[in-house]
């Protein structure tokens, strides 16, 4: 599934080519895809003729602002890219992909694509008289961004302190830290050198903070590499995320760590994989 920095790369890709040009029509090839409204065609009159005035990311969502030529509301497209879902600014006369489920179409011929192999992304038109989170209900129990000010070590010991669980399961809890995965939290956990079965609630202060530095850095690290791609995730031209060529622990089992050669090892850990280095992640 993307994560943060999949989606902050697309986020930071649309907001290159689609702004301020009017949605003249779309097409919705799987009905499901739209979670709200309840109908397609509703869905496609909330959006006709509105131009996106910004795309913002919240956890793994992304958010387009509407706009429809005046001063006043024009409200929200909501997506959700799940598993397998991906964005692609593309000609609209281009091949149409086995898995494409919606179409939006833009002037001179282009078109934002919406293509998702598994079916589990999401699409939502959010009128302007709604506020986001009273539609898409996912974003009420988001915590804060691990790239924002709000997120510092004292609230990541706050919200771990109690938490009587292995802290790589902890860290894939979005009411803790949003737009955290499976990928993020093992290279975050190797950096500060914290075993993943550890405890959250056992965690030292210097562990803490070590923790929250290493969150911070690798998200900015893979965003600077364009995200990661191990199997579905593309940015909005087509193109791979590179981080996974220097990831320093995950899906790497058997191969020697990077810092000291150690085979890396996985475990599972509440039915999720963790990937970690025995030797650079020592037992607490």
């Amino acid at each position: 599934m993307p994560e943060l920095p999949e989606v902050e790369t697309v986020r930071r890709g649309l907001n290159r080519v689609t702004l301020n040009q009017p949605m003249w029509n779309g097409a919705v090839l799987l009905d499901r895809t739209i979670a709200y409204p309840g109908s397609t065609p509703e869905f496609l009159a909330g959006i006709a003729g509105k131009s996106i005035a910004q795309w913002q990311r919240r956890g793994k969502y992304l958010l387009a602002d509407l706009a429809d030529g005046t001063a006043n509301p024009a409200g929200c497209l909501g997506v959700h890219l799940r598993m397998t879902g991906q964005l692609l600014w593309m000609a609209e006369d281009e091949p149409l992909q086995k898995h494409a489920r919606v179409r939006l179409f833009f002037p001179e011929g282009r078109e934002l694509r919406f293509v998702d192999q598994r079916t589990f992304g999401q699409m939502w038109y959010v009128p302007p008289d709604r506020p986001p989170e009273s539609i898409i209900t996912g974003l009420r129990a988001l915590g804060v961004e691990p790239l924002s000010a709000e997120f510092t070590a004292d609230y990541l010991a706050e919200r771990l302190q109690n938490r009587k669980r292995p802290i790589k399961n902890a860290l894939l809890d979005q009411a803790i830290v949003a737009g955290i995965g499976n990928i993020y939290a093992d290279e975050s956990l190797f950096l500060s050198q914290i075993r993943p079965e550890t405890l959250a609630s056992d965690l030292k202060p210097d562990q803490i903070q070590r923790l929250h530095q290493s969150i911070i850095k690798v998200l900015q690290d893979s965003i600077g590499a364009g995200g990661t791609t191990f199997s579905d995730f593309r940015d909005i031209q087509g193109i791979n995320g590179n981080y996974g060529g220097i990831a320093w622990v995950y899906d790497r089992k058997g191969e020697p760590c990077r810092t000291c050669e150690t085979p890396i090892e996985r475990i599972k850990l509440a039915g999720r994989s963790a990937h970690y280095c025995p030797s650079c992640q020592p037992s607490a």
